[in-house]
């Protein structure tokens, strides 16, 4: 057979012989002889040089996931920060609401009782017409109105004879004794008292009789 001219390739002048190929076998058991090869020197550096690179790749990704945890932690930190912040400000926020709806029933039931108190002398006189027979025509129903209303806002008008006096809420004018009675007790009252819930507007002015010693 006759052997064809070899034409230089792109890399080969006219006259060179090609560069042959190389190949590296990583077989690490020998296919002949079935033992452990033992790399060459080139196979030695090449495999340095590649568990180099995968530590280095290895090193790369742990600071990597370092960072991110670090990233983490501080958004979590920040988050916490500001649920307690909302936190606070809601709890502020509903200690506010409760003091001001404290402070405005205190407002209203101060602005009750300072009416009321104007009142009284005016509804001592509603009183003493009805005892007297005297609270009839117009007059009457302006006094049950008047009445009515400040019953609405918690105003309650107190004191009858029989009960067990008490220094919190009557106010004695008259004194005496009595074999009747076991403990001191209203004889009469003379001006009833209003109070609302919370306080006393004005006691009711009576007089007392208390057992004989």
């Amino acid at each position: 057979m006759t052997d064809q001219p070899t034409t230089p390739g792109p890399e080969q002048g006219p006259g060179e012989s090609p560069e042959p190929t190389r190949f590296t076998d990583k077989r690490r058991i020998d296919p002949e002889t079935g033992e452990l090869r033992q790399p060459t020197p080139e196979e030695a550096v090449l495999a340095e040089a590649e568990a180099a690179a995968q530590a280095g790749e290895e090193e790369v990704v742990l600071e990597g996931l370092v960072e991110t945890q670090k990233l983490a932690a501080e958004r979590l930190e920040e988050l916490q920060r500001a649920n307690a912040a909302y936190f606070n400000l809601e709890q502020q926020y509903s200690a506010y609401v409760k003091r001001s709806k404290t402070e405005a029933s205190a407002a209203h039931d101060r602005g009750v009782a300072s009416v009321v108190e104007a009142l009284i002398p005016v509804l001592d006189d509603i009183e003493l017409a009805r005892q007297h027979g005297d609270l009839s025509g117009p007059f009457a129903s302006i006094a049950e109105k008047l009445e009515a209303t400040i019953g609405r806002y918690g105003v309650e008008r107190y004191g009858e004879a029989g009960q067990e006096f008490d220094p919190a809420i009557h106010e004695a004018l008259m004194h005496a004794h009595s074999s009747e009675v076991t403990v001191s007790t209203v004889q009469m009252v003379l001006q009833p008292g209003y109070r609302t819930a919370d306080r006393v507007l004005r006691a009711a002015r009576v007089a007392v009789v208390d057992p004989e010693s």
